[in-house]
């Protein structure tokens, strides 16, 4: 059975023709029909255009959306939503003066979540998470990246991926792995890094491949966590098991990850909260996507991506929520659309194109989702009625999300 919606008072991120991702001047373009109608027919988009050319129907659901914008699903690239507990306490370290970085140091951040995460039942952590998918989805969210980490032990990693896989087989939305055992190191190996290393290496990258748990391998390249040589020896290890890299670069320092992520041919390098001369020209003329957290920045008080500078040189930017329990405990896409405008300096049509098209590009999605082309998953959101697509940005706290359509769906509220 088909569906047709009418009088969609703005049709957002309209592509005629399948795209990978929009960079610098072209971020800017947001392609719209006004006075539009959309088609789904068995899960797909199978037309769309002007009213005054809408199909006659037989045999077809009609729902009319006057007043409603209707626009693909946000692609969240990068979270850590499978996790144990929260970290509330710490929270209010930080706002007593502790910084995250001193804070991990006596014990707590990820070691944290590792920790809490050893100690929680393979079913407790998967209806945790299960949870919080639930809510990512109905806020617009029909694509998400869920990456393991807070394993940082062979049987608790491959636990976390096992709830990934069972995240995967009960949801309707594109969820994509990645293996992050990378993340830190684990208080067994505190002076032996390159043991746990050797241990990623030889043993818990073949069990990940071998079970087939994920995508994508993800490292931590950071001061203090794993080094420009460390990053470039997992991640050419996990090629050769066919693992494709999205890797954590430039959060605190500019130590060379950016370099070594496109060298290595990675999907993604995500956070660049410190961005040098020489990172954005590496990055240039690559397939390699940009890939900003701002809500990791607003809730750290640390600097957001550049955004401006970024994409005013050409490049592509992809946005993405970093949900996890220690420095972005939101998944919330539409307050990270707004935090791009209002601390980034991006136009809503960047902040849109970044969380849709490029988004898709950044977890390996992009000819199934991101935009609304004939052939493509219906994933879409139906807004309340608004003035236009700016609003959403603007107003920032505000829920505009009316409706969510995963394949054609709708996604019922609980």
């Amino acid at each position: 059975m088909k569906t047709l919606f009418k009088n969609i008072k703005e049709l957002v991120q309209v592509r005629e023709y399948n795209i990978s991702f929009v960079s610098g001047k072209d971020m800017s373009v947001l392609p719209t029909i006004k006075n539009a109608f959309l088609v789904v027919e068995n899960g797909k988009i199978s037309g769309f255009g002007k009213m005054e050319d809408c199909p006659k129907t037989q045999n077809t659901e009609i729902i009319d959306l006057s007043g409603r914008l209707l626009m693909p699903t946000w692609c969240d690239s990068h979270t850590h939503i499978v996790y144990a507990g929260t970290r509330e306490t710490e929270f209010i370290d930080r706002i007593k003066g502790l910084s995250y970085e001193a804070i991990a140091k006596r014990g707590g951040g990820i070691l944290n979540s590792a920790k809490q995460l050893q100690n929680t039942s393979e079913e407790d952590l998967y209806l945790q998470s299960k949870m919080r998918l639930d809510e990512v989805i109905k806020l617009g969210t029909g694509a998400i990246e869920i990456k393991s980490g807070y394993g940082l032990t062979l049987d608790a990693e491959l636990k976390m991926l096992r709830v990934i896989k069972r995240l995967k087989e009960n949801f309707n939305v594109l969820i994509k792995a990645t293996f992050l055992g990378a993340h830190a190191l684990p208080e067994t190996f505190k002076n032996n890094k390159k043991g746990y290393v050797k241990l990623l290496i030889d043993e818990m990258i073949p069990k990940v491949a071998e079970e087939n748990l994920a995508e994508y391998i993800d490292v931590f390249c950071e001061t203090d966590y794993f080094s420009v040589e460390d990053t470039a020896l997992i991640l050419n290890s996990a090629a050769k098991y066919g693992l494709i890299p999205k890797i954590h670069v430039n959060q605190f320092t500019a130590i060379g990850g950016v370099q070594v992520g496109v060298k290595c041919k990675a999907l993604s390098v995500d956070h660049l909260e410190e961005m040098r001369d020489e990172d954005i020209n590496a990055l240039k003329n690559t397939a390699t996507m940009p890939v900003a957290l701002p809500g990791c920045s607003y809730f750290l008080s640390i600097p957001y991506t550049p955004a401006r500078k970024m994409i005013d040189s050409g490049l592509p930017l992809a946005l993405a929520t970093d949900y996890n329990p220690g420095s972005a405990p939101s998944g919330n896409m539409n307050f990270v659309v707004s935090a791009a405008c209002i601390k980034m300096n991006m136009t809503p049509e960047e902040a849109i194109n970044a969380a849709t098209i490029n988004g898709a590009y950044a977890m390996g999605v992009h000819e199934e989702l991101g935009s609304i082309t004939q052939g493509k998953l219906a994933n879409f959101m139906i807004t309340k009625p608004i003035n236009s697509y700016g609003f959403i940005p603007y107003s920032f706290g505000v829920d505009v999300i009316e409706s969510v359509y995963i394949k054609g769906k709708k996604v019922e509220n609980k």
